[in-house]
C-alpha cells in the first residue's frame, strides 16, 4: 500500500495502516508467523520481517497485492512452485492477488523451512 509520511515504527503499526483484502491476508499470514514461532518479527524496509539468524521471510502489502517473500525462496520451490524473483540471495516471493488461494498449511511449512535453513544454513544476508 502506499504509503505517505514516516515509515510504521511497529509492526502493529504497519498492520494498521492496512486495509480490506490485504489486511485479511497479512492478519492470516502474521498469525502463522506466530504460531509457528522462532522468528522475530520487525518493521526493515518500509514492511514486515521476520528475522531468524539473519532474514528469513517477510510480508509486503502493496495497493493491489501482498507479497510473501522468502531470503533462501529458490530452496522452497518444491513447496511452493508458484514463487517468483530474481535478485540478491536466493530471493524468491509468493505474489497474492485477491483472487490468489494460498492453503494455510503450506504458508505454515514455509515459514517453518524458511527458519530451519536460517538455522542449519546460516545468515542469508552474509557474504561468504
Amino acid at each position: 500500500m502506499k504509503r505517505s509520511g514516516p515509515l510504521p515504527a511497529s509492526p502493529e503499526e504497519y498492520v494498521q495502516s492496512i486495509t480490506g483484502w490485504q489486511r485479511n491476508r497479512v492478519d492470516m499470514l502474521r498469525a502463522i508467523a506466530a504460531q509457528v514461532g522462532g522468528a522475530d518479527e520487525t518493521v526493515k524496509w518500509g514492511h514486515l520481517v521476520y528475522m531468524a539468524n539473519g532474514p528469513a521471510f517477510l510480508i509486503r502489502a502493496e495497493d493491489h497485492r501482498v507479497l510473501f517473500g522468502f531470503w533462501r525462496g529458490k530452496r522452497l520451490l518444491d513447496i511452493e512452485p508458484r514463487m517468483t524473483g530474481t535478485g540478491k540471495y536466493e530471493m524468491k516471493t509468493l505474489d497474492l492477488r485477491e483472487e490468489t488461494v494460498i492453503d494455510p498449511a503450506v504458508a505454515e511449512k514455509l515459514v517453518r523451512e524458511a527458519i530451519r535453513l536460517n538455522r542449519t544454513v546460516g545468515n542469508p544476508a552474509e557474504r561468504k
